[in-house]
């Protein structure tokens, strides 16, 4: 991967924003900077700012692991589009009431599980169409995992399992992903081409299905195997990414 604010990568971001492009982005750290604890991550008024004056020309999006609920209150602007849940929670297209049924059963088997995970420091958070054990409080992490892969052993074919930054989420392997979410808003917005920004594993399905319509941006260089076609450094980057796409579409 090259940095985006690259020589190369300011070309194609150019061509892209020339293209009208939906405007993509994960939340926690991405649009919002990764923090302690989840009930405190927040859009940071600039980058806010910088976000409501995009969606006046362009289509913008949020596809968020959290509940739309949730993340709404959080962004400080109200974009055209928000999904949650990973994808499988979109207002514009009702989810089928079956997905979050298909949790029920694990439900009840981290009810029975719950002193060993919260003796690992595993806390577990139900959003409805997705279930999350969160870690990053977690006094050992490899105890954490431990006793969550006890937990998740046999796991019901109907489910799918998949990591993030100190989280194991677990949705019903029919809803869609992010990569489905993010093809279904570009034909809702009728955009040929689309940026998307992430910065997790649960974004790695958008960067993996990526085709020459879609430009793909990973927050962070950790994870050398990332499919992403370029990166930022840090989320801090991103209100000046917004501040560049702006200065192309509205020249002064």
């Amino acid at each position: 991967m090259r940095h985006l604010f690259s020589p190369g990568g300011l070309r194609v971001l150019a061509a892209f924003v020339r293209d009208d492009p939906l405007l993509a982005f994960d939340f926690d750290g991405t649009l919002a900077p990764i923090v302690s604890h989840p009930d405190h991550a927040r859009v940071p008024e600039p980058v806010a700012r910088e976000l409501e004056r995009l969606s006046l020309v362009l289509p913008v999006a949020v596809i968020s692991g959290r509940r739309v609920a949730d993340v709404l209150p959080r962004l400080g602007f109200v974009p055209r589009f928000v999904v949650g849940n990973h994808g499988a929670e979109d207002p514009g297209d009702p989810p089928s009431e079956h997905w979050p049924r298909r949790l029920d059963g694990l439900r009840e088997r981290l009810a029975r599980a719950a002193r060993a995970l919260s003796g690992a420091g595993v806390w577990v958070e139900d959003k409805g169409h997705s279930l999350a054990l969160h870690y990053r409080q977690a006094p050992d992490p490899l105890v954490a995992i431990d006793r969550i892969n006890e937990v998740l052993i046999d796991l019901d074919p109907g489910l799918r399992r998949f990591g993030g930054k100190l989280v194991v989420n677990v949705v019903c392997a029919e809803a869609p992903d992010k990569a489905d979410s993010l093809a279904a808003l570009m034909a809702r917005a009728d955009a040929h081409s689309a940026l998307f920004v992430g910065d997790d594993l649960n974004d790695e399905v958008v960067f993996a299905r990526r085709h020459r319509h879609w430009l793909c941006v990973r927050v962070g260089r950790d994870d050398p195997q990332s499919q992403a076609d370029f990166f930022l450094d840090r989320s801090s980057e991103m209100r000046a990414l917004l501040a560049r796409i702006r200065r192309l579409k509205e020249p002064d």
